[in-house]
Formats: structure tokens, sequence, C-alpha cells
């Protein structure tokens, strides 16, 4: 678990996984091998599984501790549910839970979970089965959502019921802890929304600051340091090819070699660092020390 100081915030890593099971010609339909093989070399062994060849994605949330709040950025998988994924579906590990409960944080003390966007692996620990029923984990806790992010899920969901919306997010709802804001949202003067649109209908990322010091956690903005030399290689979940491009090079142009922290949220660990350039394009500079 890598605990980091920013400013007078304390960000914690809480994963619940970290496998190399996403094929990357899968994962990036428009690559081809001939694609991948000048970018092996610096991806293994850490982002690039080098006997698989498969990519390394943690699954995992940011914790977030202010002088007056403590906040989760996305919330994994989940455990007990049906998902489609082998390494997804009704999973029973606890580890989530557990070290959130090691970095000193009980379910009860979260008082913000803000969700860059509403795929199924960023909302699962928004509820736990208890006594057969889908309730919140986080029971004191506002759920930000981006308010055009949540219409759009609802009515995909409405028109064909999706079991994340329904087991992850429609609970939330219910239960009167959701809040809807507009992608600048700001939570507090260190705490605000960024805009990143693209991978879904109303992504945001979360960007950090204080005491002068700053971060951005990416959410799907970016899945991997590849992304970085690749300006034009596009995930399979992206929703809008042409935006999730663009912002992702505005993203990189913009926090370049800038004193930012950049918090990968399915980059490898330790998955902070920095943007650097590279050629006409970028790279992804792992903080040192951070291994």
């Amino acid at each position: 678990m890598l605990q980091r100081q920013l400013g007078h915030l304390v960000i914690n890593r809480i994963v619940e996984s970290e496998c190399a099971d996403f094929d990357p010609l899968a994962f990036f339909p428009e690559t081809t091998p001939e694609d991948w093989a000048p970018h092996k070399d610096w991806l293994q062994p850490r982002a690039m599984d080098p006997v698989s060849g498969n990519l390394i994605f943690p699954m995992q949330s940011y914790l977030v501790r202010t002088r007056h709040h403590t906040i989760l950025v996305d919330t994994c998988v989940g455990d007990h549910k049906k998902r489609q994924r082998p390494n997804w579906n009704m999973t029973a590990s606890g580890k989530f839970l557990a070290d959130l409960a090691a970095a000193g944080v009980r379910t009860d003390v979260v008082d913000y979970v803000l969700c860059t966007h509403l795929h199924v692996d960023h909302v699962g620990w928004n509820t736990q089965l208890r006594d057969g029923r889908w309730v919140p984990t986080f029971p004191n806790a506002k759920h930000v959502f981006s308010r055009q992010e949540w219409d759009y899920w609802a009515a995909v969901h409405q028109a064909t019921p999706l079991e994340h919306i329904a087991d992850s997010v429609l609970p939330v709802v219910e239960a009167g802890q959701a809040v809807f804001v507009a992608n600048d949202y700001a939570l507090t003067d260190e705490v605000w929304l960024e805009p990143t649109p693209g991978h879904t209908p109303n992504h945001v990322s979360v960007h950090l600051a204080s005491n002068g010091a700053h971060a951005v956690i990416t959410g799907d903005m970016m899945h991997s340091p590849v992304q970085c030399a690749e300006l034009m290689w596009v995930a399979r979940p992206d929703f809008d090819r042409d935006l999730a491009r663009a912002t992702r090079r505005a993203f990189l142009e913009r926090y370049c070699d800038a004193d930012v922290l950049i918090c990968g949220t399915h980059f490898p660990s330790p998955s902070m660092g920095h943007i650097v350039p590279h050629g006409d394009a970028f790279r992804f500079q792992y903080e040192h020390g951070a291994d």
C-alpha cells in the first residue's frame, strides 16, 4: 500500500487486484503485433507481462484524506457480484475493505465517494451484500456523480438493464446518498473535478491541490502508459474515440514537464509519476522511490 503526502493531503492506493489478464490487441483493437514491438522493452515487466504479453492493470481506488474529509475516488469491482469477466465474477476476497482498514479508515468515516465514471470496475464497492440486499458500503458518504454521466447510464439501464447499475449505483441513489453535479464541480478548494470526456460521455478526473502541490487522479482518461507514447491509440471501452484522443492529447500537453503528480487509476504499481517529453510524444515517468 503506497502512501503519498501532497501538501496537507494524504493519498493512499487501495488495490483490489493487479493482474496481467488484458490482451493488448483486444484492449486496443486498432493495433497490431508490429505496433507493440517498439514498446515491449520499456513496458516490460511493470506494465506488460513478459511471459504472457498481457497488459498489467490494477483495479484500485485512491483514498484521499484532507484536513477535513475522507474521500474515495472510484470503488473498483466489489465482491459477490455477477460479472462477465471471470476474474471479476462473484469474488469474495474482502481485500478491498481489509486494505482500507489497514490504512486506518472504517467504512463509516468516509465522507465522499467520487466516481470518475460509471463503468463496472469503478463503482463496485459503492455497495455490499447484507442480508440478501445491496446496501451502501459507506453509510455516511455522499456519492458524487456527474449529472450528464448518470443521465446517460440511467437511460441505457432503463432500455437494457445493466447489472452493475442495478447492484452498485441504484442502491446509493435510492438511499438518498447520490449528489449529481456538473463536470467542473469543486468539493473544496483542495479537491475538484476536471472534465476529461471521451471514455464515457462525461468522464471526469479528480484534481487535488494543497500547499502549492498538485495531483490528478486520471480515472480511465488513460489506461496504460503506452498511450503517452501512442497518442492515437484508443481503448476498446472508449465511448467517443475521437474525443478520447483529443482529451488525452490535451491532458498530456497540459501536464508535460509540470510539477503535477499523475495518479494513473489503471497504471501498474506504483501508479504515480509525471508526464515527460519523449521525442514527438510523451512518457510516463514513475515517481522515484515509489516502488
